[in-house]
């Protein structure tokens, strides 16, 4: 899996001794973990954009939850962080969306690294600024690294291979890892967000030394098109286009960040947030309830057509999401037990009484995607868990993984009674019409949730649980509450989510590895530790070609579908939204979802029509 060259000249070979002798340094203008970019050297911009686009206007949008941070380095330890926060931010380089995991410079005109993946430079473009005037500095980069893989377990994890940043020239910026063959990490490099060291190791306007590990609501300082104008602490954000934005004119930016000001309104509860929306408080909302989207929009501006209801399929990632048990518990440790607690979920009648039978039931850490295992593990993906068959279970070998079947009360008992079948084999026994454990303690639950929806489907999933026997109890906190409870593993069960690229790679580490089990804050909500699943991840990351890739998370996926750590609930191949039809948008590509707010523009024709309540 060879990253594309940028044009014929990169084409000429460079090894590490010539490298790091300064020799035939080879710069490339794009990054791809696919094979050949589509866009040359000197391109001047996106296929997908409409580089005439008007400049003007405010985007109204809605965002459910709190936030009392913007400082993103704490984002997964401290506080509720603003989404605005990372707006005002940029990276090395971004992403295109007409192609699979390719980017190209941003603050980086270019980057160079050998063939064996061991380092990589990365150039800045000497017009890169802060809002202040001052310039993007190799020291900001470094500053920015350092800082994040020391506060935040998920960069630590993401650029755990990363050895060292160091300065090799007045724009050049050179990160040594810890060993070669990691195809993935020159291209995640590029991912970093920069920081302005000088403004965080500086004073705010009362004249208090800034820290970067603390919470703060002072606007940061960013490079972006975007900078944070006004807030209501917990309520509302507002931020304006920066109207001598040093990149407007790159080929990555233009025809993109349209709107003169952004707005994002905060609500609690997603209800109340739709209600406001009909209101014309706001002019886009996403929809994640199935019930909602199919009861709740037929108020008179649907029917007269100024709110549009859409969907945009996802066809740029795929997801697990699903009952997560916190392995911490000792209670959770046998598999059986965890078995029967799949076999108890009736995802059938759900979804047939909360989602109308919109969603599928997931059946695999990769779903949506050619990632997803399928049949029984053949070729290369044999070969890789032949070599670890005394670790993983044997089903693995012999049994295609489907998820339970209810909805309907013969397939229901039966699945009740493999559920008991499962408890009774690992010694969990029935007393006094309670479910007890090999020691004779019953078998208690806590759902932890956050906001309704959520709720509503834990309390569905409750009854199934009492039949087993199983003390369940659901409970509801606040966003900052759940926030910290989740930060510290203080739970029995959640619902949650893991978003996967077409590319996986050193987030799975992070998402499933024995070391970020242990990790506050981390992504590997159950806590596994599993050394078949370490070895897994490896495989991945050090993947030499696309098919090998494929393979090792083919397997990954099967070994963990099989420990049983979550209880997979459901998918939606589709974004859905509605919108104010005050707006226009070019030909959205493959993978840019709704591509908003990006790659959208203020209509006035159409907002003339559609007049604000």
């Amino acid at each position: 899996m060879t990253p594309a060259l940028g044009t014929a000249a990169s084409l000429v070979p460079l090894d590490a001794a010539q490298a790091q002798a300064g020799e035939q340094l080879v710069w490339r203008h794009g990054l791809s973990l696919f094979g050949q970019i589509k866009y040359p050297a000197d391109f001047k911009r996106f296929d997908y954009v409409n580089p005439d686009a008007p400049k003007g206007g405010t985007a109204r949008m809605i965002s459910i939850g709190t936030f009392d941070n913007f400082n993103i380095v704490v984002m997964y330890v401290k506080g509720n962080i603003a989404p605005a926060a990372a707006l005002v931010y940029e990276t090395l380089m971004t992403r295109s969306q007409d192609e699979v995991s390719t980017e190209y410079g941003l603050l980086a005109e270019s980057a160079a690294y050998p063939d064996d993946f061991s380092w990589v430079i990365y150039r800045l473009r000497k017009e890169a600024r802060w809002q202040d005037g001052k310039p993007v500095t190799p020291e900001d980069v470094i500053f920015s690294l350092e800082v994040l893989k020391k506060n935040s377990p998920h960069y630590s994890s993401y650029y755990r291979h990363v050895g060292k940043a160091e300065k090799t020239g007045d724009l050049e910026v050179k990160f040594t890892f810890d060993g070669p063959g990691n195809r993935e990490l020159p291209h995640i490099v590029g991912e970093l967000l920069v920081l302005p060291k000088h403004w965080w190791e500086g004073t705010d306007a009362q004249g208090r030394k800034r820290d970067v590990t603390a919470t703060t609501l002072e606007p940061p300082l960013g490079s972006s098109p975007y900078r944070i104008k006004e807030f209501v602490p917990g309520r509302s954000i507002k931020v304006e286009r920066v109207k001598d934005y040093w990149g407007e004119k790159l080929p990555v930016q233009v025809g993109q960040n349209n709107f003169d000001e952004l707005q994002f309104e905060f609500f609690r509860d997603n209800i109340v947030a739709l209600e406001a929306f009909k209101a014309d408080q706001a002019d886009w909302i996403s929809e994640n309830s199935a019930k909602q989207w199919a009861t709740a929009y037929d108020f008179p501006a649907i029917k007269d057509k100024r709110v549009v209801k859409d969907e945009f399929p996802i066809s740029d990632s795929g997801r697990m999401q699903g009952f997560a048990f916190n392995l911490r518990r000792p209670q959770f440790q046998d598999a059986r037990l965890r078995r029967a607690f799949n076999y108890a979920f009736d995802f059938e009648e759900m979804n047939k009484q909360l989602f109308y039978g919109q969603y599928k039931r997931i059946n695999s850490y990769f779903e949506g995607t050619d990632l997803a295992c399928s049949g029984l593990p053949q070729g290369q993906e044999l070969q890789i868990l032949e070599g670890m068959r005394d670790k993983v279970p044997p089903e693995v070998f012999t049994t295609v993984y489907q998820g339970p079947v209810g909805g309907n009360p013969d397939a229901v008992r039966g699945n009740l009674r493999e559920a008991t079948k499962l408890l009774k084999e690992a010694g969990f026994e029935i007393k006094d019409h309670k479910l007890t454990d090999p020691t004779g303690k019953p078998v208690t639950v806590e759902l932890l949730v956050q906001d309704p929806s959520s709720e509503r489907i834990v309390l569905f999933y409750k009854p199934s649980l009492e039949r087993l026997g199983v003390a369940v109890t659901v409970r509801q906190v606040d966003n900052v509450q759940y926030e910290n409870r989740v930060r510290t593993f203080d739970y029995d069960m959640i619902v949650d989510v893991w978003g996967q690229s077409l590319s996986p790679g050193n987030e799975q580490r992070d998402f499933w590895g024995s070391k970020a089990a242990d990790e506050p804050g981390s992504k590997n909500s159950v806590g596994i530790k599993n050394p078949a699943v370490d070895e897994l991840i490896e495989k991945i990351i050090f993947a030499k070609d696309r098919a090998s890739l494929e393979a090792a998370t083919h397997a990954l996926d099967r070994v963990l579908l099989w420990n049983f750590y979550v209880v997979p609930q459901f998918t939606y191949p589709f974004a859905r939204s509605a919108r104010w039809d005050r707006f226009g948008h070019a030909e959205l590509p493959k993978y840019a979802r709704s591509g908003w707010p990006n790659l959208w523009w203020y209509d006035a024709d159409k907002a003339a029509k559609v007049k604000r309540s």
